[in-house]
């Protein structure tokens, strides 16, 4: 029953897809959005998003948390629709539609050092430009990804992946550990999310409550002295973005292992709660966090 399920759904994405890629990238954008907004509620994540709406703001109304939910699912079926375009999407090519790069100082600072590099971020906006504006801004990015449960989708959205986004994919759990410390260890820098589960993980307060976070940057900041950069990209509006790249954290190796796991890891959090709060709507509510 699940295969067929699969299989429909990958029978009605590539439908869209090909909708998409003939009306162009703006008016994907716009009817993604319409998607978004009338089919996102139909799915039972509305409740999980809602939970997790009031365990980050608690005093949150019950109009607010709607119109939040409802922005949210908006800028999922943006994504959606902009995903078979996202090589029309550049922060160094003015001919393409633009990405305002800011803090551009800081890319020379990390380039000039002689650390591997751990960016860090979160499901915001169209959150698979972040890797793609890493890697034209000549970080040879290795990107931490999560295969799609929908075995005849993934091939598809990971071949869009490689081709126009990062072309480096490490898979995450076991089966990409070794290509995760062979690419490090050279030296090379890596970009992955931090805000959903990930394999080696423990429980550090996230909006003052335990959610089960990676440790994975933590680890490699501790045994490859990595530096922890976050980056984060804001939806202006529409097919308009702000991309950010911030200082490296300021980590402290005080040589109890588990403590300073534990610290980095909460320190991290932090900076990807200060992002929601820049655009509550625009992170990916709908993934049960605090499980």
């Amino acid at each position: 029953m699940k295969i067929l399920k699969y299989f429909l759904e990958f029978i009605l994405v590539i439908f869209f897809f090909l909708v998409f890629k003939i009306i162009g990238l703006k008016l994907s954008s716009d009817l993604g959005e319409i998607i978004g907004k009338y089919f996102g509620p139909l799915f039972r994540k509305k409740i999980i998003a809602k939970k997790n709406i009031l365990i980050a703001f608690p005093d949150l109304n019950e109009k607010t948390i709607n119109e939040m939910i409802d922005r949210m699912w908006r800028n999922i079926g943006r994504i959606f629709g902009e995903y078979i375009h996202i090589n029309k999407f550049s922060v160094i090519d003015e001919k393409k539609n633009k990405i305002v790069f800011v803090n551009k100082n800081n890319v020379e600072i990390l380039k000039k050092n002689n650390k591997p590099i751990v960016f860090f971020s979160g499901h915001f906006a169209n959150f698979e430009l972040m890797a793609k504006c890493l890697k034209e801004l000549g970080f040879n990015i290795g990107a931490i990804y999560r295969p799609l449960n929908n075995i005849f989708l993934n091939p598809i959205m990971e071949f869009i992946r490689k081709r126009d986004i990062c072309p480096i994919q490490i898979e995450k759990g076991s089966t990409g550990t070794k290509k995760l410390i062979k690419h490090i260890a050279a030296n090379n820098p890596l970009a992955l999310m931090i805000d959903q589960r990930l394999s080696s993980s423990i429980r550090v307060p996230f909006f003052n409550q335990p959610a089960t976070t990676t440790t994975t940057p933590a680890q490699l900041a501790l045994k490859y002295d990595a530096l922890l950069v976050p980056v984060f990209l804001k939806r202006l509006k529409k097919t308009h973005f702000e991309f950010f790249i911030e200082e490296p954290l300021v980590v402290k190796n005080t040589n109890d292992y588990e403590k300073d796991i534990f610290n980095i890891t909460k320190i991290m959090n932090k900076k990807i709660e200060e992002f929601i709060k820049i655009d509550p709507a625009s992170w990916l509510w709908s993934h049960d966090r605090w499980k």
